[in-house]
């Protein structure tokens, strides 16, 4: 699985583990308020909890943004004519 979707998916239960408590266990208070104490629950844990996750969608952006970097650079040198011939 892809580290974007499982760190998605990863926030995404946090959330609801911490906003079903509050749901069930609190039925007199306004239900934005449990919403909003669920969010921001959920993402205090996650920075902890989910930080590996987090490392590795950092480490495979990095890598796709160097790639497209040297993908654009090849190709203006190709346009340039600067095409070394050994790369062939």
């Amino acid at each position: 699985m892809k580290p974007g979707m499982k760190y998605a998916l990863g926030r995404l239960a946090i959330f609801v583990l911490c906003a079903v408590p509050a749901v069930v266990l609190l039925p007199d208070v306004n239900p934005a308020l449990k919403l909003l104490v669920a969010l921001l629950l959920s993402a205090v844990l996650s920075y902890f909890l989910l930080r590996q996750w987090r490392d590795e969608v950092a480490e495979q952006m990095s890598v796709n943004a160097r790639r497209r970097i040297e993908e654009k650079e090849r190709l203006r040198s190709a346009l340039a004519g600067e095409d070394d011939p050994a790369d062939q």
